[in-house]
């Protein structure tokens, strides 16, 4: 099996989008895809579900307004009889103190003061009897109306319930599902080099596969063909073969979108690492240089092949130094090539990609 490294660039790019936005809980591409397919069912699961809490909450407040109704009753009849309890008491002392009679003035004089405060508290309990009920039970009364509020919206206006319950999460699922949609053309563009890699993955362990490879220079590389400054390259799979390296750039395009888009963008990317990968493996920068076995007639030269890959639809155009492929012709195209180089000369090659790769800035001073 192909010695494969690095996770593909268009996945990378999608999950670094997601975390940017919150949203870890996708473990992989196809989680994404069945998010996407599935979100009508989760919308809707995500409503019956409230419609259930809601169901759930009307039911529990009839059964709590019930028991406030009879708590309410319970606690007017012990405030009524605490009241006539008391009320009675003092009447009784009252009766009590009216039936004294005692000689000394001082202590008539008490006694009627006694009798007065017995009556004027007599006369306040009995005039705010009913204030002093409804005050008892002012704490179960409010409860009782803010629960009864609630039975009467949800009664009346059950959608509106529903909607209110479920806004959050709905808005938060919306939020992903707009979120992933906007990076749909990552979600092709992975799909795509996908294939391309599981393709590649079934040729033998002698081969090395380095996705989304990726370097910057610093100062900027001159192709005087091109009259080009090349500053940076990437490419979305580089495959190392005992007959040389494949540069494959992968599209998933549809035919519509291939009658649409113009392949010259990635033919002139590919051309561009193309050329600065050349001159590094073979040896014209004198910072770099890979030993390799020496054929009797002089250095090996590791020969660069061009790729761009269509996972659907084969262009009609064809484009100088770049071949275009479907996704089916892609095997058969790389084993056409015959081996130019040992199975360590391969590696080495690779470690040294590996190596540029794992750099990322290459000072070209």
């Amino acid at each position: 099996m192909c010695r494969t490294y690095n996770m593909i660039g268009s996945l990378t790019t999608l999950k670094s989008h997601l975390e940017k936005n919150n949203i870890n809980e996708f473990k992989s591409l196809k989680d994404v895809i069945d998010f996407q397919s599935s979100y009508p069912a989760y919308r809707q699961q995500l409503i019956s579900l409230h419609e259930n809490l809601i169901e759930q909450e009307k039911y529990m407040l009839k059964m709590d307004l019930q028991q406030l109704d009879i708590d309410i009753e319970i606690q007017s009849q012990q405030s009524e009889q605490r009241l006539i309890a008391e009320i009675e008491k003092m009447k009784q002392q009252l009766y009590i103190s009216t039936n004294d009679s005692p000689a000394n003035f001082f202590q008539r004089l008490t006694t009627d003061l006694r009798q007065w405060n017995y009556k004027r508290q007599i006369n306040r309990k009995e005039n705010n009897f009913g204030t002093e009920v409804k005050k008892s039970i002012n704490k179960l009364v409010d409860i009782h109306r803010v629960k009864n509020n609630r039975y009467q919206f949800i009664n009346s206006q059950f959608s509106d319930a529903v909607s209110l319950s479920s806004l959050q999460t709905l808005s938060e699922l919306e939020r992903k599902k707009a979120t992933i949609d906007e990076l749909n053309s990552f979600i092709y563009g992975a799909l795509g080099e996908q294939s391309v890699v599981k393709t590649l993955e079934t040729l033998s362990d002698e081969y090395f596969l380095i996705n989304d490879f990726a370097v910057s220079f610093s100062p900027a590389i001159y192709n005087s063909q091109e009259n080009d400054y090349i500053k940076s390259i990437q490419i979305d799979h580089l495959l190392v073969a005992p007959s040389g390296i494949f540069l494959i750039e992968t599209k998933n395009w549809s035919e519509k979108s291939l009658e649409n888009l113009s392949l010259r963008s990635p033919v002139k990317q590919i051309r561009r690492t193309s050329f600065v990968l050349y001159k590094l493996l073979n040896n014209e920068m004198s910072k770099f240089h890979l030993q390799l076995d020496k054929h009797h007639w002089g250095d090996k030269k590791i020969s660069i092949k061009n790729l761009i890959v269509l996972t659907n639809t084969k262009p009609k155009e064809e484009f100088q130094y770049v071949k275009t492929l479907t996704l089916n012709e892609l095997l058969g195209y790389i084993s056409y090539f015959k081996p130019t180089f040992s199975s360590i000369d391969t590696q080495r090659i690779a470690e040294f990609l590996l190596d540029i790769n794992d750099l990322k800035t290459i000072d070209t001073k």
